[in-house]
């Protein structure tokens, strides 16, 4: 797992699947907000006129040397929900990335994001 104090580092590395496929370049970190802990990843993937962010969970991801390995498949990566360059994640998008990798989405008590991006 990418911890806290890694972000900045690992920014700008190639993101790779299991089986180390490139996915793309590895943009920007989003935390847990319960847990301030690294939860997902925004990847640049695309065309280079026609970059997009897609949303990966760090879940036992692995760090290389150059890289940062994620356990889910390049093809699930770039299906995944996305935003565009210059973009954020909108309160209401959040839900369907966790739905996208079958994962569990629980918002705070008072409906606060589960993901702030650092």
């Amino acid at each position: 797992m990418i911890q806290a104090a890694d972000i900045r580092e690992w920014r700008n590395r190639n993101v790779v699947d299991p089986r180390g496929h490139k996915i793309g370049v590895l943009e920007a970190i989003y935390v847990d907000t319960t847990t301030d802990e690294p939860a997902m990843a925004t990847v640049r993937t695309g065309l280079p006129t026609r970059h997009r962010l897609a949303f990966v969970p760090l879940d036992d991801a692995i760090l290389g040397p150059d890289y940062v390995k994620v356990f889910h498949a390049r093809a699930l990566v770039r299906k995944a929900p996305s935003i565009g360059m210059d973009d954020i994640l909108p309160a209401e998008a959040e839900e369907m990335i966790f739905k996208h990798y079958d994962m569990p989405y629980q918002p705070g008590s008072g409906g606060e994001r589960q993901l702030a991006r650092r």
